[in-house]
Formats: C-alpha cells, sequence, structure tokens
C-alpha cells in the first residue's frame, strides 16, 4: 500500500505533465505579435490556428483516453510527451501560416493524452479524502506552465528571436520523462495505475452512452461556460495588451505571468475547501462552484480597466474563477465514473473545452479585426460563463454511472 507521500509525488510528477503540455501550446499565443508579423498574418488566421489546435485536441483526447484505459498511463504518456516535445520543436522550422496550421493540428493530436493521463493518475493514487484537492492541484500544472512561459518566450525572443524561443521551450518534455520514470518504478505504483480488467459486471461504456449521460451532460455544461473565460487570457493576452495598450512583443511577459498564477491560487484553493468539506456522496459543492462562476463573470469587467496592470488583475481573477470550476467539475465528474473508464471520460472533458476554443477563436479574432477592440468580446465571454455554471448547479445526476448494458443484464 502506498504512503500518503508516495501518492502525492506520483501526482505532482503527473501534474508537471500538463506544465509541458501548456509550455508547448502556450508559446504561440505568447509570440503572436512577433509571429504574426513574421508571417504576415491577420488576426483572423491567428484565431484560425487557435481553432486548428483546438479541434485536434477535440479529437485527440477522447481518443487517446480511449487508448490510455486500455494500454496504460504510464507508458503512454512517455510516448505521448516525446511525441508533442518534436511537434513543438518543429515550429521553428516554419515558413508561413500553412505549415503552422498543419503543426497545430499535429500538436493538437499528440498532446491529447496529457490531461486524460494526468487525471487518470490522480484519480487512481491518491486516497479519495486527497482527491478533489488533488485535482486543484493538477490545474495548477497547466497554469504553471503558462505562467512560466511568457516571461520565459519573451526572454528568449528578445535574446535570438521566435524561432530559437519556440525550440527552448519544446526541451522541457525531455526533461520531464525521467522524473515520471522514477516516480512510477516501484511496484506498488505500477499496480495502481494499472489497466482495469473489464468484466460482464463492470463494462467499459460506449462514446455514446458515455457522452450522453447526465453526468457527463451536466460537467460539459460548465466546461463549455468557464473554457472561454480560460482562453481569454492565455490565447489573446498578448495581442490584447498589444492592441489596447501597445505593450510591445518583448514586454509582454511582463504582465502575462499574473492570470495564470490566479489560475492556480484558486484551482488550490477551491480544491482544499471542497476536501475539507463534510458531505454526503454524490453531493457536490455548489457554493464554492457558484463563488468560482462569479469569478468567471468578472471577465466582463476588462473594458473597464484603464492600465496594463488593471487589466491583467481582472484576467487574474476571472482565470481563477476558471480554475475552480475545471476542478470542482472534474473532481465531482471522475468521482461518478467507473474505474475503467477515467481517462476516457477526462479526455472527454478536455474535448468539450476544444469545442469552447475553437468556436470562440475565430470569433474573437473577427471581431477584433472588424472593430479594433477586445472589449465586446470580453464582455461576452465573461457573461457566457453564467448560464452553463447554472445549469451544474441546479442538476442533481446520479451518484454513480451505471451502464445500460450492465442495467439491461441485471434486468
Amino acid at each position: 500500500m502506498l504512503s500518503r507521500r508516495q501518492a502525492w509525488l506520483v501526482a505532482i510528477v503527473a501534474t508537471l505533465t500538463m506544465t509541458v503540455n501548456y509550455f508547448d501550446r502556450q508559446t504561440l499565443s505568447v509570440l503572436s505579435v512577433a509571429v504574426m508579423e513574421a508571417l504576415h498574418m491577420s488576426k483572423e488566421e491567428y484565431g484560425w490556428l487557435s481553432s486548428a489546435f483546438s479541434l485536434a485536441y477535440l479529437f485527440g483526447t477522447p481518443l487517446a483516453g480511449w487508448w490510455l484505459d486500455r494500454a496504460g498511463v504510464r507508458r503512454g504518456l512517455i510516448v505521448s510527451v516525446l511525441a508533442w516535445s518534436g511537434i513543438a520543436a518543429l515550429h521553428a522550422l516554419v515558413p508561413g501560416f500553412a505549415v503552422l496550421f498543419a503543426l497545430r493540428v499535429a500538436l493538437g493530436i499528440a498532446e491529447g493524452p496529457g490531461f486524460p493521463g494526468a487525471a487518470q493518475t490522480v484519480q487512481r493514487i491518491l486516497p479519495a479524502a486527497d482527491r478533489e484537492r488533488g485535482f486543484g492541484v493538477l490545474f495548477t500544472g497547466s497554469s504553471f506552465g503558462a505562467m512560466v512561459v511568457p516571461p520565459f518566450a519573451s526572454w528568449m525572443f528578445r535574446l535570438a528571436g521566435w524561432r530559437v524561443a519556440f525550440l527552448i521551450t519544446a526541451v522541457a518534455g525531455l526533461v520531464w520523462v525521467p522524473l515520471w520514470i522514477a516516480a512510477t518504478r516501484s511496484p506498488q505504483v505500477r499496480t495502481q495505475l494499472a489497466v482495469v480488467p473489464v468484466s460482464a459486471a463492470a463494462p467499459r461504456p460506449a462514446f455514446h452512452e458515455l457522452i450522453g449521460h447526465p453526468i457527463m451532460l451536466r460537467a460539459l455544461a460548465a466546461i463549455f461556460a468557464a473554457a472561454p473565460v480560460l482562453g481569454f487570457p492565455t490565447t489573446w493576452g498578448a495581442s490584447y495588451l498589444n492592441v489596447t495598450f501597445r505593450v510591445a512583443q518583448g514586454g509582454v511577459g511582463h504582465y502575462l505571468w499574473l492570470p495564470p498564477l490566479g489560475f492556480d491560487a484558486t484551482a488550490i484553493l477551491f480544491g482544499h475547501l471542497a476536501s475539507r468539506q463534510r458531505r454526503p456522496e454524490g453531493v457536490p459543492a455548489r457554493g464554492l462552484l457558484a463563488a468560482g462562476t462569479l469569478l468567471c463573470a468578472s471577465l466582463a469587467l476588462v473594458p473597464l480597466a484603464g492600465t496594463p496592470w488593471q487589466s491583467t488583475i481582472v484576467m487574474a481573477v476571472a482565470m481563477g474563477g476558471a480554475g475552480a470550476v475545471y476542478a470542482l467539475v472534474t473532481a465531482d465528474l471522475l468521482a461518478r465514473m467507473p474505474p475503467g473508464s477515467t481517462s476516457f471520460a477526462a479526455g472527454i472533458v478536455a474535448g468539450a473545452q476544444s469545442v469552447a476554443l475553437s468556436v470562440s477563436g475565430p470569433l474573437i479574432g473577427r471581431s477584433v479585426d472588424q472593430l479594433a477592440s477586445y472589449a465586446p468580446a470580453a464582455i461576452f465571454l465573461g457573461l457566457w460563463a453564467i448560464p452553463g455554471c447554472v445549469v451544474w448547479l441546479l442538476w442533481r445526476p446520479p451518484v454513480r454511472f451505471v451502464s445500460r448494458v450492465r442495467a439491461h443484464s441485471a434486468g
């Protein structure tokens, strides 16, 4: 039996998977001003790059989750991290928009196993009393990567240009792989992360059965609501500061570390508070999620900011709300899932985020191209967060997922 300390060590290394993941995907967002200028791209074209990654991620994550549930998370994550690190490094060689578009598609597919694998690890390795806290920590991995990339990529840009910045940030995956091998080498860890055998009493649900279940639909409503709020600072933050306050490419890293820090702090805090609550099984932390929803909606206040720091603080608060929603919704969802389908379910959630981002990306880009302002987009996205989260708060799904196949056979 693993000690609590050993379990947390594995969970933290799994969390670093998300750091590497965001290191590679967010470098383009940080360098967007320089890349758009060098490749003669419009903001709408840049929005399509965001959609290309998101749509590829949409299809890649459920398939990756399905694969990890069958192949095992330990080896699956190693293969995935090495693949997406190589693709990220190739961004340094792009000659134009078409090749960059293709590489964003490839990166989205390759990064598919990252979140499902990390989520399965947290669900399997931590004791039940620590899981909500664990999911709060898990989401800090992605935002920590998003927090470190702006100053680091901006520094590399100032030193050697945007192509070298892409190449250097891609090295992060090579650092993570030996850490994961070391953390998961013990027989006890391998046993807890092993593939769950399928039986007639507990069959794996099919995709259509899982995605149409009330437990999943409720989670997707909240993710669709919060994802665009998360995407605004991470995808458009550099361009927003440049358009609104004339912050140069080399200076955006001075500001953009703060919104991911807000995400980190709130995800950890709300996950910790949810773990401390004494709630009956199947009763979610509704009060905490309501508070997270209000924080998400604060993105609508961005147009009131008069300085780069004021706007960055507002984005940090809103992104913190998204962190709270993500942590609480994911922990609640996976607690209701059968053990052999946690990666699959997490992949569907990640795919839902990609749907939201792929739709919002080109629309935001077109809005800014036409209006020369990010204010309408920020207001809309802040208000958009409210209805979906309200659906999650009011919907009372089953405590446990029960496959229709199992239910029919039992009947």
